[in-house]
């Protein structure tokens, strides 16, 4: 073998060396985030599964600031709320007016994250202001106008139907909400993810062993 066939085989393999360490490299490198990411359980998940899951996705010690689904033990009204949510950054809620036996709305009100009571507060009333207009757009003497009356009358009254908070935090401030006694869950979305891929589904207070849809068998109250 030449001098120089064996000094072009010495090049050829660095080539093949460089190429190689730099796809390993990008291989490395953690895919980026896209699509929509589900805050909550899924449809048929056991509670406990979800609740163990759910424990387990707080960012690590030092990082960033992500979103954070902060779900409740029973639901509260805007005051009490607030109160649980101090120290995060509150970006939007999720209402449920609960009725036994009935299936009723998850409404979701966006906040500026300002004034957390006073927020709340009137995400309930642009809430019965919502319901309203769907009493008054279903069939006249249906369930489904019923059931969007009572929820219109209960918001509007101020009831205890905060259901959840989407927040903004670092996992620190999770792991703080998640401790207290008025919450039940805290789910955190993975690093990076923007607010537009964040889709949220909250557990309810009524779901105990398995998810799935609300009874809704029951009369509905005036």
């Amino acid at each position: 073998m030449t001098f120089r066939t064996r000094w072009g085989l010495l090049i050829a393999l660095l080539v093949v060396f460089t190429l190689t360490m730099l796809l390993a490299g990008q291989r490395a490198q953690p895919p980026p985030v896209t699509g929509v990411e589900r805050l909550g359980p899924d449809s048929g998940e056991l509670v406990a599964d979800y609740l163990q899951r759910a424990a387990g996705s707080f960012p690590p010690p030092g990082g960033g600031e992500v979103w954070g689904l902060v779900q409740l033990g029973d639901y509260l009204d805007p005051a009490a709320a607030a109160q649980e949510m101090r120290g995060a950054r509150l970006s939007s809620v999720v209402l449920r007016v609960p009725l036994p036996g009935v299936q009723t709305a998850l409404i979701f009100q966006d906040l500026p994250g300002q004034h957390p009571a006073v927020e709340l507060a009137g995400a309930m009333r642009a809430a019965a202001q919502e319901r309203a207009q769907a009493a008054g757009q279903a069939p006249p003497g249906s369930r489904r106008a019923a059931v969007a009356t009572a929820e219109a009358a209960r918001l509007r009254a101020g009831c205890t139907c905060v259901l959840a908070v989407l927040v903004r935090a670092d996992g620190a401030v999770l792991r703080d909400l998640a401790s207290r006694v008025g919450v039940r869950a805290v789910q955190a979305a993975h690093p990076g993810t923007p607010r537009e891929d964040v889709a949220v589904s909250p557990l309810l207070p009524e779901q105990r062993d398995t998810v799935g849809p609300v009874s809704d068998e029951g009369p509905v109250p005036p």
